[in-house]
């Protein structure tokens, strides 16, 4: 008998004493606040397990006896009543007294763009790492107060969730969300009117409805295409993150970009200073200059005054991370914006140009063109994007451009573990005010050391229980035999904590060498099966649908898990997702990260890792370049004199064993007579204690707002004054020194002294032929330093003063003070200056005598 199945889903009334539960519902801050969760998971672990922790879909499906007995209950209602007051009190908060000198909250207002949040894995718009980083960001401005709203676009399918099958072939399912379904509700003016957008793509309009997320103090504006007017092939725009060709990503960030304007227009929002997340929503830089063109200013006028409050993050030094379309194919699906533009698209088209050519439209150099904020996501990536960028500012040292960084740091509430916070709570009390305090976290070493141990034991044994989970729903369902499924799980199964842990984790691709494990398959194997001392490795993560070298790295480890030598020692989980993430970043014993150098921009997940006491294994790149210390973890140096790609990674896979082999597993198993590791203690105390003070996202967006924020938020300020006359004298300024800067001639005048005695200065002077400049368009300076290793290393600098003119050419005088008795280095330069510019050489002018 067969026939059509229907559904009807009975929803509860809530009780009267319950009503708060609905608010908490509908704010994402229950994603990074586990007493909010707490509350569905005390009411039903089962439904809460079955709804994939979204609050709102448990509370349409939650029995109404099970409501009714909570409002009854009188623990329940006491724990209720306590999140209500918790949640009541930080929605009263204000401005953190941290940032309160760098911003204005009743004038200043940022506007982040990005592709994609991970708040959750119940709000599924995010795919990795820099939906979870954006994720982060904003949980921590709600956290400090910051007048901040987020823009991002609203998948239908969202990203892809993931199956292995029985050959190790990853499997990418795609499945529709119910909106009504997420913490949305379509954004509305101030009348009420649901606020529509209208985006011109090709030779058509596209729509877009502004839905609205309210995440703490904070919202989230999240624009969707799927709507009834508009074609099919525009419905699919925002379908999938990350999904499509490049004609679907160029579409997708034309509505990004111009749209997320359009939108925060519509609904009166006007930020002073607006975040560009990587270039995905650089589209945007093009639809503000437009604004002010309408306005009457020139397009050198209206880019200056746009890139003054804005700030850019790149975020990865690999070539795919960087969207390029071809020009023609930018003109081709703006044509129609263009056209309402009075002026010449190709110069705006030239915003696009790359050190690859003048055909290509880079979405990294225009957004580095259209801001004057520019940063990577750690100290060493700073350095590499300064490189990898330095075509925009072709004259400058690439040490000295104006890219930055500030280092990424992860959301703490959202990452520790509840055992953790349970002990805080206790031990500590306000330790949440403290997360950037480094001397506050020093009490860390307080906790007695066998109680520190077994917590980690306990979060460990959890792990194992949902590792074992994975492995068994997914081998069975594959058909592997019972027999087999148990030779696998043999140690997961009745998870002894004992065990030494691994953990790797993250997105599978080839330069993060996932498989630099078994360089070595024999020595791997007798590490791994020591008797005395065992060995787990679990590995989790996703790659693109489209990387065939990511997918071929799954099937490599897929197969070497079914190794005789490897059974039951080597597990690749599927489905990774925020939710198998905390589990895995709180209960492993070491989170091994093995990049190639310096690729790794900056690798968030060991962060999780360690402030969860997990110790880190990582090559010296990203954050750990910065954040180890010899005493918190363990580092492999980066063999980077080695040019065969191959012995590279054969130098750094015995490094790495050797690091297991000698220090890390007998570290591990040397229990003592105490039953428990007190080296493994001491360095586990040592990862957390470091790395909470000066890893967490809120130290990272003071850090914007101090460095970022608000000096944009300054420079818009000064450029916007006077009906913007300041920006039109600014880019005037700039016509004028490219106009000139070519014919600029310096040259050393006078004899060139090599000794002078102790106590006397040397005099320096300089002849410039300006071209058409004026002495106050120029500063020349000396720069005092000293050389190492052939490179010339800035320890300070003096300035030179115009003293005279002697023909064509206008004089500089310096007496330059050494810095030491000696042998001084120096060197002479001279550069355009103007007191409106938000860096010192941001013409990317310069000159050397």
């Amino acid at each position: 008998m067969s026939g059509k199945i229907y559904t009807v889903e009975v929803q509860p009334v809530i009780p009267e004493k319950l009503a708060g539960i609905e608010t908490l519902a509908n704010d994402l801050l229950y994603s990074w606040d586990r007493r909010v969760r707490g509350l569905f998971y005390r009411l039903d672990k089962k439904l809460w397990e079955q709804c994939n922790h979204n609050p709102k879909v448990f509370l349409r499906r939650a029995s109404q006896e099970v409501l009714d007995l909570a409002a009854d209950d009188q623990a329940f209602m006491e724990e209720y009543k306590r999140v209500i007051s918790v949640y009541e009190s930080y929605h009263q908060n204000v401005l953190h007294a941290s940032v309160k000198n760098s911003i204005d909250a009743d004038k200043d207002l940022i506007a982040y763009f990005c592709a994609e949040f991970g708040f959750h894995e119940s709000f599924p718009i995010y795919s990795g790492g820099l939906g979870i980083l954006a994720g982060d960001h904003c949980k921590a401005a709600s956290d400090l107060g910051l007048p901040f709203v987020a823009v991002g676009l609203l998948y239908r399918q969202g990203y892809f969730t993931q199956t292995i099958d029985g050959a190790g072939q990853q499997m990418a399912h795609y499945h529709s969300v119910d909106f009504g379904d997420l913490m949305v509700h379509p954004a509305t003016t101030d009348t009420g009117q649901e606020v529509t957008v209208t985006v011109s793509i090709e030779d058509r309009d596209v729509v877009a409805k502004v839905w609205e997320a309210k995440a703490g103090h904070i919202n989230l504006y999240l624009l969707d295409t799927d709507l009834a007017e508009n074609k099919e092939q525009d419905r699919s725009i925002t379908f999938q993150l990350y999904g499509g060709d490049k004609h679907t990503r160029i579409q997708q960030e034309i509505v990004l970009g111009i749209g997320g304007v359009y939108a925060l227009r519509a609904l009166g929002i006007s930020p002073t200073a607006w975040h560009i997340n990587e270039g995905h929503a650089a589209f945007q830089i093009i639809e503000r200059c437009r604004e002010e063109i309408q306005k009457g200013l020139t397009l050198n006028a209206a880019l200056e005054l746009v890139a003054a409050g804005t700030v850019f993050t790149t975020h990865t030094p690999v070539a795919a991370g960087h969207d390029i379309f071809e020009q023609q194919e930018v003109a081709h699906y703006l044509s129609r914006y263009f056209a309402d533009i009075n002026i010449d698209p190709n110069e705006l088209l030239k915003l696009g140009c790359s050190a690859n050519g003048d055909h290509e439209f880079n979405m990294t150099a225009l957004a580095l063109r259209g801001s004057r904020f520019h940063n990577g996501v750690s100290r060493i990536h700073g350095r590499v994007a300064s490189q990898m960028e330095s075509y925009v500012w072709p004259q400058i040292p690439y040490e000295e451009n104006p890219m930055g960084y500030v280092t990424n740091g992860v959301h703490v509430p959202t990452f520790l573990a509840r055992a953790w916070m349970n002990l805080f709570d206790v031990r500590f009390r306000n330790w949440r005010t403290a997360l950037t305090n480094q001397e506050y976290w020093e009490r860390v070493d307080s906790i007695p050391d066998h109680h520190f141990w077994s917590l980690r034991q306990e979060l460990k044994a959890r792990m194992l229980e949902e590792v074992n989970q994975c492995i068994v729903k997914r081998f069975s369902r594959e058909g592997y035999s019972k027999a087999m499924t148990s030779r696998i799980c043999r140690y997961t199964s009745q998870p002894e904590s004992n065990v030494l842990v691994l953990g790797f984790a993250r997105r599978f691709a080839t330069y993060k060498r996932a498989t630099l494990l078994f360089n070595d398959l024999e020595r791997f194997a007798r590490l791994l099966n020591d008797p005395d001392r065992p060995v787990l490795l679990v590995f989790a993560g996703k790659a693109h649908p489209n990387d065939v070298p990511g997918q071929q790295l799954i099937q490599a480890i897929h197969d070497y898990s079914l190794r005789p030598e490897f059974i039951g020692k080597i597990h690749l989980l599927e489905g990774y997702d925020m939710s198998l993430a905390r589990k895995l970043v709180t209960g492993v014993d070491v989170w091994i990260n093995t990049p190639e150098h310096p690729l790794e921009a900056s690798g968030t997940s060991g962060q999780k890792a360690a402030i969860n006491g997990v110790i880190n294994l990582s090559v010296l790149d990203g954050w750990w370049g910065e954040g180890y210390d010899g005493e918190n973890g363990w580092a492999i140096y980066p063999h980077t004199r080695q040019k065969d790609a191959g012995q590279r990674d054969r130098e750094e896979a015995n490094d790495l064993l050797a690091l297991l082999e000698n220090e890390i597993v007998p570290d591990f198993y040397d229990r003592g007579t105490q039953g428990y590791s007190t080296v493994w203690v001491k360095r586990s105390k040592a990862s957390m204690k470091s790395c909470i003070p000066r890893f967490s996202s809120q130290r990272m967006v003071v850090d914007y707002v101090k460095k970022y924020y608000g000096p944009a938020s300054a420079q818009y300020a000064l450029l916007a004054a006077d009906e913007r006359r300041p920006a039109q004298e600014l880019a005037a300024w700039k016509e004028k020194v490219r106009a000139c800067w070519a014919g600029v001639k310096l040259r050393r005048v006078g004899n060139v002294k090599k000794t002078i005695r102790s106590g006397t200065t040397l005099p320096i002077r300089i002849g410039i032929k300006l071209n058409g400049l004026s002495t106050d368009d120029i500063t020349v300076e000396c720069l005092l330093g000293e050389k190492t290793n052939g490179k010339f290393r800035t320890l300070g600098q003096q300035l030179f003063e115009f003293v005279e003119m002697r023909g064509k050419e206008h004089i500089y005088e310096l007496h330059l003070t050494p810095a030491t008795s000696g042998l001084n280095t120096y060197k002479l330069r001279a550069f355009p200056c103007h007191e409106l510019l938000s860096h010192p050489l941001e013409t990317g002018c310069i000159y050397w005598v």
